[in-house]
């Protein structure tokens, strides 16, 4: 997959609630927060899903109710169009959810 520009990125995250660039890496990332402990690990299994389906994996960090996530294609070296797809299904679910 290739590895997106940081201008194609920056367009591409306008249209993604949330989501920004992560300093000092060729990465973007969200904190979700959800109502409760229960809401977020439906939310974390719903996309644990649809990542294997896509065989692309997202880095998360789950405390309580809160979800931190970074997304980068580790094989492209950077975000990719795989990426900016992860993004907009995990905004999707979460609405779902919150």
């Amino acid at each position: 997959m290739k590895k997106l520009s940081k201008l194609e990125v920056s367009k591409k995250l306008k249209r993604l609630s949330g989501w920004k660039l992560v300093k000092g890496r060729n990465a973007i990332t969200k904190s979700f927060k959800f109502n409760n402990f229960l809401s977020a690990f439906n939310w974390m299994t719903a996309i644990a899903f649809y990542a294997e389906k896509q065989n692309h994996h997202p880095e998360w960090f789950n405390v309580y109710n809160n979800v931190d996530v970074t997304l980068s294609t580790h094989d492209s070296g950077g975000v990719t169009q795989l990426d900016i797809n992860m993004a907009k299904q995990m905004n999707l679910i979460a609405k779902k959810q919150i």
